[in-house]
């Protein structure tokens, strides 16, 4: 009978080619330096991923406006092909 895949294998596998470490999974380092080198490098990942963020929020707001301002031109086009309604409400040009 085979032996199922190790999940931590897996992640291993997943977050090897990006260059990040699973928390944990590695050995622990005892150099003040390297560890003040990482916590940098976490820092600027962080940042990386917050601007990121930001981006893809403005770009969010950006299509739900224009989602709003093509439901208006469709409303606004509707409402002038639309036929008159009928009744006296129009009153007629002299």
């Amino acid at each position: 009978m085979s032996q199922p895949p190790d999940p931590f294998e897996f992640l291993k596998n997943l977050w090897g080619p990006m260059g990040l470490p699973l928390a944990g999974l590695s050995a622990p380092t005892a150099a003040m330096g390297e560890v003040d080198r990482r916590i940098a490098e976490l820092k600027l990942v962080e940042n990386w991923l917050n601007m990121n963020l930001n981006v893809l929020r403005m770009t969010i707001q950006g299509l739900e406006m224009q989602k709003a301002s093509l439901a208006a031109m469709q409303d606004a086009a509707a409402q002038t092909n639309a036929p008159p309604p009928s009744g006296g409400d129009i009153p007629p040009k002299k």
